[in-house]
């Protein structure tokens, strides 16, 4: 099956990879919190703002993971230079495209969770507002580490 790829078409796949998993726990994270917010601030209008803030933090795993496809597609010259790649530093720009991949689709909807309790805080104590924010914004840890391995993985492959 992927024995007439191009290293190009292989580094499109982490690209890919990259971007679509980390969005799809953004989107499921965001849509968990968002639940929540829309719960809350039927009871409580007056806290939309807050509750905005906490469903919108899961939605920074999707950015994480657009980045690293950025920076795959500028590295192998999918966008602007005429680089040709081998299959080997194809398969390389795919595996730097996992890390923030996975970490982006786990930390992404474990977020939202965090999110959702938050905001639930939030609405029974509003003066909690910054603890539950702490606490959801501790997650992000996993996908800004899965980010910097990405980031590590793909300026550390040559191209030649």
């Amino acid at each position: 099956m992927f024995e007439n790829m191009s290293g190009q078409s292989i580094a499109v796949l982490g690209a890919a990879l990259a971007a679509a998993l980390a969005g799809c726990g953004s989107a499921i994270g965001v849509g968990i919190a968002g639940k929540s917010a829309a719960g809350v601030s039927s009871e409580k209008p007056e806290l939309f703002g807050k509750l905005l803030v906490l469903q919108a933090l899961p939605g920074t795993q999707g950015i994480y993971g657009f980045l690293a496809a950025v920076l795959i597609m500028v590295n192998t010259g999918l966008l602007g230079a005429n680089v040709t790649i081998s299959v080997a530093t194809g398969w390389s720009f795919f595996g730097a495209g996992l890390p923030i991949g996975i970490a982006g689709l786990v930390s992404g909807i474990y977020q939202g969770k965090a999110a959702a309790a938050a905001i639930q805080l939030t609405g029974k104590s509003p003066d909690n507002f910054v603890k539950g924010m702490t606490m959801t914004a501790l997650v992000e840890t996993y996908a800004i580490l899965g980010l910097l391995v990405s980031i590590l993985l793909i300026f550390g492959i040559p191209v030649a």
